[in-house]
């Protein structure tokens, strides 16, 4: 910004920078004077400390201030908002449950061949109910809480499409049975919009970028609150991907076994391994259904597996102490049968959808060691 360096008169090394009038900070980096957001806010250098969501930015140095020195023109005690040349890859904000996205309080171990859960060891997780012109509510899919305000599920959960009414909506957290209410730990929401994903496509019968977003409607600024049994998942990086063999929990209300008429009235979990991804593209599984969007996830005796009425629920793997959600449950043919994985929407696939529809960040801010690609 046109800022001169000024050398020490010992070593001649840079010292610090004379900034022209409007500009400040370490490296002129700061312009007082630009209050304006152009597209993702990239090239942003003004004083703002808030997002267009309203949440406030963190330190930027928060993570550095142990290093003597740093380079980044971005670095200073201060909380201006900053992308760091990526638009969709970090901007840290106070939210909510941000920094227990993940956690849980218990861990126990529909799902086909699982055990009953109890909510809190799975708080993220969504129910969503359509709600009948005579007023019934009637348990349509699973989801995940992905903020506060946010609930990620599966496009094929609304065969209106776009042209679904949010109004006849409503999604229950904190729920561990469709038949019983619990009113200490269950939050109510009516739904404020539906965004179905654009390229969803079902003419191969295989739910390809079977995605979907609610926004809930809550009070001005605050829709779900952090709960033992009401918690936010953590969303992994774009690209990122697990290697095959990994254990990773599912949990829904769906179908016990393949062939009921009627859902699990509990929530119930169940362990999988991950499945290669040419494996689950062999002629002897799917073959060529499987898409880019997609991966398979298993028992190796096939014992249990998501069903239906399980659809839009988690899938989610322990990283560095925390959960994160890396699929989505879309399809299978039958429920734990040999051959027959379920198929999961791989949800690192769609970061930037994500932040496009919701204005968040496009993963969660943690600690977290990143996955293997």
């Amino acid at each position: 910004n046109g800022g001169t360096s000024v050398a020490s008169l010992l070593g001649g090394d840079h010292l610090f920078c004379l900034c022209h009038d409007g500009f400040a900070g370490d490296h002129c980096e700061t312009d007082s004077s630009d209050s304006c957001i152009i597209g993702m806010g990239l090239y942003y250098r003004g004083t703002r400390s808030k997002s267009m969501s309203g949440r406030t930015c963190l330190e930027w140095d928060l993570h550095t201030r142990e290093s003597f020195l740093t380079s980044d023109v971005n670095s200073g005690r201060h909380n201006y908002c900053r992308l760091d040349g990526n638009p969709l890859k970090r901007l840290f904000t106070k939210g909510l449950m941000a920094s227990t996205c993940g956690r849980r309080n218990s861990r126990q171990m529909k799902i086909v061949g699982g055990t009953i859960a109890t909510v809190e060891s799975h708080p993220w997780v969504a129910a969503i109910f359509w709600i009948s012109k005579s007023r019934q509510r009637l348990f349509r899919c699973g989801g995940s809480l992905i903020s506060p305000c946010w609930v990620l599920t599966a496009a094929h959960c609304f065969p209106e499409g776009a042209a679904t009414k949010a109004r006849r909506l409503s999604v229950i957290l904190g729920k561990s049975a469709l038949n019983e209410t619990v009113p200490y730990s269950e939050q109510a929401f009516r739904v404020d919009e539906v965004f179905v994903h654009e390229a969803f496509d079902n003419s191969d019968g295989n739910y390809n970028n079977d995605i979907a977003l609610l926004r809930l409607k809550g009070r001005p600024g605050q829709c779900a609150n952090e709960t033992r049994t009401v918690r936010t998942v953590c969303l992994p990086p774009p690209g990122d991907r697990l290697q095959s063999g990994i254990q990773c929990e599912i949990a829904g209300y769906g179908k016990e076994q393949q062939g009921l008429w009627y859902n699990s009235q509990y929530l119930r979990q169940a362990t999988v391994l991950l499945l290669a991804q040419d494996v689950c593209q062999d002629k002897d599984y799917y073959g060529h259904l499987i898409t880019g969007n997609m991966f398979c996830a298993a028992r190796p005796d096939w014992s249990q597996d998501a069903c239906e009425g399980d659809s839009g629920g988690p899938l989610v793997c322990e990283v560095d102490d925390r959960l994160y959600l890396f699929g989505i449950v879309s399809w299978g043919d039958g429920c734990a049968r040999e051959n027959r994985p379920g198929v999961y929407t791989m949800v690192t696939n769609y970061n930037q959808w994500i932040a496009e529809k919701t204005g968040l960040s496009s993963f969660t801010a943690s600690p977290m060691l990143a996955p293997e690609k």
